[in-house]
């Protein structure tokens, strides 16, 4: 079954022993706390310490959603894996220039193959040529800036055939508030890939908020901003492109307001259905030789991390193949 969980209405959320239950304005319904890892929360929801206690109990993420559905932040519970040792290399990875442009370069390069990789299932063939141009820079890049510069002018060409693909105008990415509905598709389906790492995270000994392409800082897990990168074309584009060429996502889906742009209620029921599908369903893994989840990619993504910073292997991303 899914292992995420979704409320959209307005309402409380009361403890009863070891029952969870959501009352909305017209309904009591029960939440399985003891079957899901996170729980995503669009509106105004009010619970009290108990439910905080118990979803620390059961290692439940709360990620949290204003009004038009744009990301707020998350609760992270207590962490149950931690390791002092992993959270000194990972220090010492970061301070280490020559260590940490190394891990960064491998999370871009697997960010640009994979989103080539969907510029490349519909043979865009003169996207793709740009962005190779600027993929062969990699090597030679020496700061961490250059790297985000490189990443910049990739996304550019991108987003670009992005408008041909779907046949909806983006013009520039824009992140909040984003102004056109391609843009607040996008950055929705950013938010789920980047909440969905950090759980993820969670149940590894990783520390999300040391992390190697993005500078750390107060407030925010970088550790999943990285990660995201790698999975944001295979979980979130894809998604997006599928939803809108198969017309299940429609105009009629989006609301604006003071000059932006945000998806409806029925228009957030129905990606965050498609992308807990979309964690669910599998692919053959190459090494392994056996059909894996989408959202095992992720953890196993993380592990190679952890190996690499043990010194065990070098981290090699994930580069999809199909």
């Amino acid at each position: 079954m899914p292992r995420s969980y979704y409320i959209f209405s307005n309402g409380r959320i009361r403890r009863k022993e070891n029952t969870v239950f959501f009352e909305g304005s017209d309904k009591r319904v029960p939440i399985p706390v003891e079957n899901i890892d996170q729980l995503f929360i669009f509106g105004e929801i009010d619970f009290n310490t108990k439910f905080i206690d118990l979803c620390s109990k059961y290692g439940i993420v709360l990620h949290f959603f204003n009004y038009y559905g744009f990301y707020n932040g998350s609760y992270y519970p207590r962490e149950k894996l931690i390791s002092g040792d992993l959270i000194v290399r990972q220090v010492e990875y970061f301070f280490d220039s020559e260590k940490r442009i190394f891990i960064a370069k491998k999370i871009i390069e697997g960010a640009i193959h994979n989103l080539r990789r969907n510029l490349e299932k519909r043979a865009l063939n003169e996207y793709i040529e740009r962005i190779k141009n600027y993929e062969r820079n990699i090597d030679g890049v020496n700061s961490i800036s250059e790297l985000m510069s490189i990443e910049a002018h990739v996304r550019k060409e991108y987003y670009k055939a992005f408008e041909e693909i779907t046949g909806w105008e983006l013009g520039q990415r824009e992140i909040r508030p984003p102004s056109n509905p391609l843009n607040a598709l996008i950055s929705f389906g950013n938010s789920l890939v980047y909440t969905t790492v950090l759980r993820e995270i969670y149940m590894t000994p990783l520390n999300p908020a040391i992390s190697y392409l993005h500078q750390p800082s107060e407030r925010r897990y970088s550790l999943s901003l990285d990660i995201s990168e790698i999975f944001k074309p295979v979980l979130s584009d894809r998604l997006v492109m599928n939803l809108i060429n198969n017309g299940v996502i429609k105009m009629e889906h989006f609301e604006r307001a003071l000059n932006f742009s945000y998806l409806n209620s029925e228009g957030r029921k129905i990606f965050v259905k498609k992308f807990d599908e979309r964690l669910e369903s599998t692919v053959l893994h190459r090494r392994l030789r056996r059909k894996v989840k989408y959202r095992t990619l992720i953890r196993l993504e993380l592990y190679k991390l952890i190996k690499h910073l043990y010194g065990e292997k070098n981290y090699s991303p994930l580069k999809v193949w199909w």
